[in-house]
């Protein structure tokens, strides 16, 4: 197999690096990991928010160079079908590509309001009204797919392209300390306790760069 290597930045604070890596890691490709510099303009647009495009994550197969992170999902989808990234069935497969494709384009109050840091943990937090609507929209997303599918994951027993593309929102509920309905909250600690999340959190705290912007005090 040719060598893979996927391009990330910050483990502590960026969600597309986490989700490109959590799909590589899915689809069982090896993969050697290549840190953009955090000085990096590119970089630091991704981590602050202010381009409405990324090339990170960036992952080189052979001869195949692909970014954007749904983009990722579906050449991993295609070089690992046996792997699951999308359902099997036709119907909860265009399910799960729109709740994926409406987390990768949406909800830019949530992104705005309350940052991914997986070093930080803010108790209490007061979440605004500005992000309240996309939090209400994601835990609906959560509950209908829970509810549709019988979980523990989004649809079903395995965690499929959707898992990936949540996970960073799990983390912000968790650093954010927003509140949860039962279902929502199970769903957030299958998602916190997954094997590969630990793995990334354990590597985002040996991190040594931090980035000022995102480590104020709320």
């Amino acid at each position: 197999m040719a060598a893979a290597v996927l391009t990330i930045s910050s483990k502590t604070y960026s969600s597309w690096s986490l989700r490109g890596w959590l799909l590589c890691r899915m689809a069982g490709l090896p993969i050697t990991e290549a840190v953009a510099a955090f000085d990096d303009p590119g970089t630091r647009a991704e981590l602050l928010l202010l381009s409405p495009s990324f090339l990170v994550p960036c992952l080189t197969h052979g001869r195949v160079k692909v970014w954007d992170t749904l983009a990722i999902a579906e050449y991993l989808a295609e070089i690992a079908p046996e792997a699951g990234l999308l359902p099997a069935d036709q119907a909860a497969r265009a399910h799960c590509r729109a709740v994926s494709g409406e987390m990768h384009s949406g909800f830019q109050n949530l992104r705005s309001a309350l940052p991914m840091n997986l070093k930080a943990h803010h108790p209490g937090f007061k979440v605004w009204a500005g992000a309240r609507p996309d939090i209400e929209r994601v835990t609906a997303i959560w509950r209908d797919c829970l509810s549709a599918y019988g979980g523990p994951w989004l649809f079903g027993k395995a965690p499929t392209l959707a898992d990936a593309m949540f996970a960073p929102v799990a983390t912000r509920f968790q650093t954010y300390d927003v509140a949860l309905d039962p279902p929502c909250a199970a769903y957030r600690e299958t998602i916190l306790a997954w094997a590969f999340m630990k793995e990334w959190t354990a590597a985002a705290a040996d991190e040594v760069d931090e980035l000022d912007e995102l480590d104020v005090e709320f």
